[in-house]
């Protein structure tokens, strides 16, 4: 009969009332989602910016000021020779007279494809394919004067130059499974979030690139169904805790000798290079390396010719450097900036080219959040901070005098997105009740224009049932205060008792409690007489490096009590029913909720985990020894971290979600779990989606659907 009831309240929720009500198939379908304003690509002058065409047939180049169309750089339709119905992509030389465009694209791993890649020769009208040879390309890169491009075909490099119509090859070693050249592998793309390792000199005259072998790496395979009748496997690398990595060099190439070089890079044998960057300097080729355990950062410049190196740069942390302000560096002529936690919070410092330090920009108890960009001849750096509050976000410059100056005028989340020249920037700001609103301003702040208002997302949100986020604070058993936010049903009485559920993913450095605008699908929840609460507790971002890194060597024990204190802390409260509180997450998060139910002493009623990492073995050995070690080294923390060691202690109903396909999270973690909790006589549901990766994606309304029947049953 509950089931009756609740497949009956299902198609109330689902549309087929006109009760108002805040309906699942709304939230999915993007009604109460903020429009953006899709790319703005700038182009070397500062004035202009190009854009594609909605129907993907043109390259249209804009007018930063008044944001009217000047020029079409490309259509499809009228290039000669070679016809296109549309293209994926574009990159124009910095001349003008090149532009390569691409269709076909074909994903490989999440961030890397291959494509068909066409030259367009801009003065002739001229389209043809880029190389004489079929097959689909990677990562075409566009020399510095545009009269050449390096590209890579089954993991060998190409280069072709323009003038002369010509097409060499650069490196031959180049073989699936073990050499590879230019591109990276499938844990640098994920961890390092890179997949060009290419680069030039700013004469043109050199290319630099990373040579990655993968050789020794071992490999992972999972089963693929396709409906067939005799199923086939899927086999990549894929380097786990304390197992080998891909060993890795850099080269240069001399575009007129056709020399090809490898760097004198001072580096542990199983050490990383997240980042190779040409200087102004063509004697300076920056080369950025971690060591395996990614505490120790070195920036050397490698001489291309000499081979010759020499350290311009060391950091090192007592947990971990934090590679994403590796990707941050810029530079200029004569100065770079970076950002270091070295007085315990995340902070820009000023160095001279050669690796002097000229000045800490900045400073206080709270930290940067992002580095937008460094203008050389004032010496000004632009970047967002946590400065005013861990859950805001405000976007300032400070000049070579100190001045600081605050870019962002309102109160909640405000980033920016600046031009090549930082003469113009994209300003975007929301909080939780106002939906995102993106304007046009100049260098000094000044705005120019209104990019999107979101005006009819306001309208719809005047009198639809959408919950009212509310933030709270409390105090966790070591003393600190956390930060967490909760949404009610539309007719919440104080004098009830309602079920919560917690929504979180807790992993190191993230946030989910801050003051922006969103509706995900956990809102629908409060139509069904939930409460929805969120806590960030220690690990996660914008509070200082103790409070961000203090899970170090034992990931998951501190992130679960403090999802328990605030369950504690919930069901304390008088309209709270202590006995039904339910958590959930995805990722980490899911990792995060076997944890809480195995650590959480019954506090957690039901839990709810969506590809969740079962034990720190089975992941990536970038992403888990930057935070564990290896196991060899931390056993017992691998042990104190994992559900599948605590499974006998596990507490509450669970679901249990996961994809057969995820290349990220194997199904493997979800496989060794259910044996554990099979041994320890613990009962379980599951809900497995065959082919499906780590977002099984096409499926949400079946998942969402199959959860909220879950809590339904159990809660």
């Amino acid at each position: 009969m509950r089931k009756i009831v609740f497949a009956l309240f299902l198609l109330v929720s689902f549309g087929f009332s006109n009760a108002q009500t805040i309906q699942l198939k709304d939230i999915l379908g993007g009604k109460y989602a903020s429009k953006g304003i899709g790319e703005m690509r700038s182009l070397p002058d500062g004035e202009h910016y190009t854009a594609l065409s909605p129907d993907r047939k043109a390259i249209l180049r804009y007018e930063y000021k008044t944001g009217k169309i000047v020029d079409t750089l490309f259509h499809t339709d009228k290039a000669r020779e070679t016809k296109l119905e549309r293209i994926e992509g574009y990159s124009i030389s910095s001349t003008g007279f090149r532009i390569l465009v691409w269709n076909g694209g074909e994903r490989i791993y999440r961030r890397s494809s291959r494509a068909n890649v066409y030259d367009y020769d801009v003065r002739r009208n001229f389209l043809k394919p880029l190389s004489d040879t079929e097959g689909k390309l990677m990562i075409p890169t566009l020399s510095p004067d545009g009269r050449m491009c390096a590209f890579v075909r089954d993991n060998n490099i190409w280069l072709k130059k323009f003038d002369y119509d010509t097409e060499s090859q650069v490196t031959k070693d180049g073989e699936l499974g073990k050499i590879l050249n230019g591109v990276t592998d499938w844990v640098y793309e994920e961890e390092f979030s890179v997949t060009n390792l290419m680069s030039w000199s700013s004469d043109s005259k050199f290319l630099a690139f990373v040579k990655s072998d993968e050789s020794e790496v071992p490999s992972f395979s999972f089963q693929t169904y396709y409906d067939a009748l005799y199923p086939g496997f899927y086999t990549y690398k894929y380097p786990k805790p304390g197992e080998k990595n891909s060993s890795v060099g850099v080269y240069t190439y001399d575009v007129d000798s056709k020399d090809l070089k490898k760097m004198n890079i001072p580096m542990d044998a199983d050490g990383y290079i997240p980042r190779i960057h040409f200087t102004e300097n063509i004697d300076q080729l920056a080369v950025m390396t971690l060591n395996r355990n990614q505490n120790q950062f070195n920036m050397y410049y490698a001489n291309p010719k000499s081979t010759v190196s020499r350290l311009i740069l060391h950091d090192e942390n007592k947990y971990y450097v934090d590679y994403d302000w590796i990707n941050a560096i810029r530079f200029s002529k004569e100065n770079f900036v970076y950002v270091s936690e070295k007085d315990g919070y995340a902070h820009i410092y000023l160095y001279t080219i050669n690796g002097i330090l000229e000045c800490q920009v900045t400073s206080g108890n709270w930290d940067v959040t992002a580095l937008y960009g460094f203008n050389p001849l004032t010496k000004t750096v632009y970047y967002q901070s946590a400065e005013e509050n861990p859950i805001r976000r405000s976007v300032y410059k400070v000049d070579a005098k100190g001045l600081k100056t605050k870019l962002s005028t309102e109160v909640g989340v405000n980033s920016a997105g600046f031009n090549s020249t930082l003469q113009y920037y994209t300003h975007h700001f929301s909080n939780t009740t106002a939906p995102s609103v993106i304007t046009l301003h100049d260098e000094k702040g000044k705005q120019l224009r209104v990019l999107a208002d979101n005006a009819e997302l306001k309208e719809v949100l005047k009198t639809a049932p959408v919950p009212k986020k509310e933030f709270f604070t409390f105090s966790n058993a070591n003393g600190d205060i956390l930060n967490g936010w909760m949404l009610k049903p539309a007719d919440f009485s104080s004098s009830k008792k309602y079920p919560v559920f917690m929504t979180q993913y807790s992993g190191p450095g993230s946030q989910t409690v801050l003051d922006q605008y969103g509706l995900d699908w956990e809102a629908y929840l409060t139509s069904l007489g939930y409460i929805v609460a969120s806590v960030d507790g220690r690990g996660t971002g914008a509070r200082g490096e103790e409070f961000r890194k203090c899970t170090y060597l034992k990931l998951g024990v501190f992130e679960s009590d403090d999802q328990v204190a605030g369950a504690k802390y919930l069901g304390e409260q008088p309209y709270v029913d202590k006995d039904r509180i339910a958590i959930w997450g995805w990722s980490y998060g899911g990792y995060n909720t076997l944890m809480s139910l195995s650590r959480g002493d019954g506090v957690f009623k039901v839990g709810i985990a969506v590809a969740p990492v079962t034990d720190w073995r089975y992941y990536d050995s970038v992403y888990t020894e930057r935070y564990m070690r290896t196991p060899q080294e931390n056993e017992s923390g691998y042990n104190e971290s994992s559900p599948v060691k605590l499974a006998e202690n596990l507490q509450g109903k669970l679901l249990l979600i996961h994809g057969t396909a995820d290349d990220n999270v194997h199904f493997q973690n979800s496989v060794y779990y259910t044996k554990a909790l099979e041994t320890a006589g613990k009962q379980f549901d599951m809900q497995i989606y065959p082919d499906k990766d780590h977002g099984i994606g096409g499926y949400r309304t079946h998942l969402y659907t199959r959860v909220i029947e879950f809590l339904h049953n159990n809660l």
